[in-house]
């Protein structure tokens, strides 16, 4: 694409993960490695992952490295790491949703910085792709709290719907990482396949910036998203992300926050 002035402009995605889940004493992820290789974090909030110490750090470690700084909320379940699906009343979730995004924006805002957007995770983030009723509390939840913050969604859910209904500004998320179903869905984690090694990310965020699709066996997945995920826990974290960046610069994309 060529600009006004006759310049070549470069194609940009927004490269986010999901960090800050260590508990404690017990680690979880490379988040010191992981934070430098991307544009905006997502910090777990405390109830499926982190602790207000581990908030803090993972904060001070977005703020020195330039990133953007976002709340990644779930389901209370830190024995389950919030990947089981629990029943909880609309009057519950919108508490625990703002209990987990003020203790997020409070520790920035005391290191002289600002969560810009929120991220559900995992089994909420699943349901509520799918749900419309969950995805409007969780709308309802961030509109209370803030109607600056930005939701981020699976591309194309009603997760991004409810958002907009509620005067959101919504920002659509795929994932390199992650196999795809061919409905647009993320392959369940306990079936084979789920998780993609650091060669297959790569070239499914380049497929996904450049192209706008996930380039699955037999049928490919349009995928319209402006920020690509990358999962922190696993042990393949680093080497992921540094597969993708570098995959995103031989194709000319640029990492960059919105």
């Amino acid at each position: 694409m060529v600009s006004a002035e006759g310049e070549t402009s470069r194609r940009q995605i927004d490269l986010n993960a999901d960090v800050g889940e260590s508990f404690g004493p017990w680690p979880m992820g490379d988040d010191e490695h992981l934070i430098p290789l991307v544009s905006s974090v997502n910090i777990a909030c405390g109830a499926h992952a982190g602790d207000p110490a581990t908030i803090a750090r993972t904060v001070g470690l977005a703020i020195a490295h330039g990133v953007a700084i976002g709340a990644h909320p779930g389901y209370p379940d830190l024995a389950g790491f919030g990947r089981r699906d629990l029943d909880m009343t609309p009057d519950e979730l919108e508490a625990s949703l703002l209990a987990q995004v003020g203790a997020v924006e409070a520790i920035a805002r005391s290191q002289g910085a600002a969560i810009g957007h929120v991220k559900p995770h995992g089994a909420l983030y699943n349901r509520a792709a799918r749900d419309p009723d969950v995805a409007a509390t969780i709308a309802r939840a961030i509109a209370r709290l803030d109607r600056g913050l930005v939701l981020v969604g699976l591309a194309g859910s009603s997760m991004l719907d409810a958002g907009r209904k509620a005067g959101l500004r919504v920002r659509a998320e795929a994932f390199a990482d992650r196999a795809y179903e061919a409905d647009g869905s993320l392959r369940d984690r306990r079936r084979d396949g789920a998780i993609l090694g650091p060669a297959e990310a790569a070239g499914q965020a380049v497929a996904i910036a450049r192209d706008g699709l996930v380039d699955r066996p037999g049928s490919p997945v349009a995928v319209r998203a402006e920020t690509i995920c990358l999962h922190g826990d696993g042990p393949a974290a680093g080497a992921t992300a540094a597969a993708v960046r570098a995959a995103l610069a031989a194709a000319g994309i640029d990492v960059r926050a919105p």
